[in-house]
């Protein structure tokens, strides 16, 4: 077990770790009082080495570290890779690459949908991963032998469980799958929180393009408001008093104080200033340039039965090639695939479209039948059908 507190000991680490084909890498951060993730603790392993490096140390800079992030000869392999991936963007602007998610990779492997880490060594290694220190603040210092042990499990255990994978992958002639997915994950664009697009996130119903104009002047403000005080964006305004104060669009101190959890107070402070200005904004804009509403895809009337056969071929293909039905489409695509043959979604692309898509379209022509015998099913053409009966 090893804790890295000063950043010689880190440049001797790296220089080691330098040398090896591939290193596991795992974070422990805080974000339950800040809008940014704060990075506590950072796990890496090689074939031969394991340790926690501090990265709250006064003594530590883990230029280093991110120096063998950048090098592209050495594979980086994580599990559930998005949150830390999100850390470093926001650290270094730059993201950590080639990587490796074993949690995708599992997936393309027929492990499930999204399976957990603690479950994965278990079926892969037989090892057992101890949770007690799951909920630690890993803020403070001094770490526990236990907290070090439980840390440093997230990247012993990877290396194993990556090369069973690795070599699954290679075997089933499927790493192309896996590339397609982790080049997203290693896109800037996939972690860039732009305040413009904050109400993109949020879910509502209305149509009401004045009503999305207001909605989106608040989130943006909200956005800009959580990002400069590092601060959850509930702590600022929570959703539904987004949607509360859209939809009753408030001119005065008055107005607003009346608001869902508004108070007088907040209502003539700097807040309900900065609130009436983004209602105000944006009940002036011109009406083209009014936000669209994002087209829902619903599905057309009476299609409610070729959705249902939609997913019964889904979860058929998935079950045939071992590969979990969420990596290739959820309710959602389907719905579109049923409304329109050029959807925009994933399931019509690259190897989804083999898997799945090309047969998703010939059964909405009438090309292809799914049939049942005894309890299994399959896909038949139609002439296979007519021969049948």
């Amino acid at each position: 077990m090893s804790l890295i507190t000063e950043t010689a000991e880190l440049e001797v680490l790296c220089g080691r770790l330098a040398k090896a084909d591939f290193i596991t890498l795992d974070t422990e951060f805080l974000r339950d009082s800040t809008y940014w993730p704060k990075l506590c603790l950072v796990q890496v392993a090689g074939p031969d080495d394991v340790a926690a490096i501090d990265s709250l140390s006064p003594k530590l800079d883990l230029a280093p570290l991110l120096a063998l992030f950048d090098d592209p000869k050495i594979l980086k392999v994580l599990h559930s890779a998005r949150q830390d991936m999100e850390i470093f963007f926001h650290l270094t602007g730059r993201l950590p690459a080639p990587i490796f998610d074993t949690q995708v990779a599992a997936m393309v492997c027929g492990f499930g949908e999204s399976v957990g880490y603690d479950t994965l060594v278990r079926k892969m290694t037989g090892a057992h991963v101890d949770k007690s220190s799951r909920f630690t603040d890993w803020s403070r210092r001094p770490l526990a032998e236990r907290q070090l042990n439980y840390a440093l499990a997230d990247v012993t255990h990877l290396r194993k469980i990556y090369r069973k994978l690795a070599g699954r992958l290679s075997k089933s002639g499927r790493a192309g799958w896996l590339e397609e997915e982790m080049s997203v994950l290693t896109s800037p664009e996939t972690y860039r929180l732009e305040p413009e697009n904050a109400w993109r996130r949020l879910k509502t119903r209305s149509n009401d393009r004045r009503y999305l104009a207001v909605l989106r002047a608040l989130a943006t403000w909200r956005e800009e408001e959580a990002q400069q005080r590092d601060v959850p964006r509930g702590r600022v305004l929570r959703d539904e008093q987004l949607f509360d104060i859209a939809a009753h669009r408030p001119t005065s101190e008055e107005e607003l104080a009346r608001s869902r959890g508004v108070s007088k107070d907040m209502a003539r402070g700097r807040l309900g200033r900065a609130i009436l200005e983004a209602v105000g904004r944006a009940l002036a804009l011109p009406d083209s340039e009014l936000p669209t509403p994002a087209p829902k895809g619903p599905a057309p009337n009476g299609a409610g039965p070729l959705i249902d056969l939609l997913k019964v071929l889904l979860k058929l293909r998935c079950d045939e090639h071992d590969v979990a039905q969420k990596l290739i489409a959820n309710s959602a695509d389907l719905d579109q695939i049923a409304a329109n043959d050029k959807a925009d979604v994933m399931a019509l692309k690259g190897w989804r479209y083999e898997i799945f898509g090309r047969d998703a379209l010939a059964l909405k022509r009438g090309a292809v039948a799914l049939s049942a015998r005894g309890n299994k099913v399959r896909l038949v053409t139609l002439k296979e059908r007519e021969d049948a009966d």
